[in-house]
């Protein structure tokens, strides 16, 4: 079931290849040299610094700005939940402590 089926064989026999009589095959035609192939130099840029124009320098900073701005609320927005959270936390804890206090003296 999961063995391969080959196809057949190719069954192709070339033809004889009969030998040319050298009395009788002609002369190649003589050649005549050619002329040497065009080198091709590609082109170098003149420079392969990136140009900076007042426009774009102000866009960048602008970006950068922008970037740091986001950055900045994240990262102050990340801070700001783990306080409250441990504010929270914290006042939970009190009220456990005098609630458990409470029950210990029999209120």
């Amino acid at each position: 079931m999961l063995t391969p089926k080959y196809p057949a064989p190719d069954t192709y026999t070339p033809p004889n290849p009969v030998a040319p009589d050298p009395a009788t095959a002609p002369l190649p035609a003589p050649i005549a040299p050619a002329a040497p192939a065009p080198v091709y130099v590609p082109a170098v840029p003149a420079r392969a610094s990136v140009q900076l124009t007042p426009g774009s320098t102000l866009a960048l900073v602008a970006g950068g700005g922008a970037v740091v701005l986001v950055v900045g609320a994240v990262l102050v927005s990340l801070l700001l939940a783990v306080a409250i959270t441990g504010v929270s936390v914290a006042v939970v804890a009190v009220v456990l402590r005098l609630l458990v206090r409470d029950m210990h003296r029999g209120r």
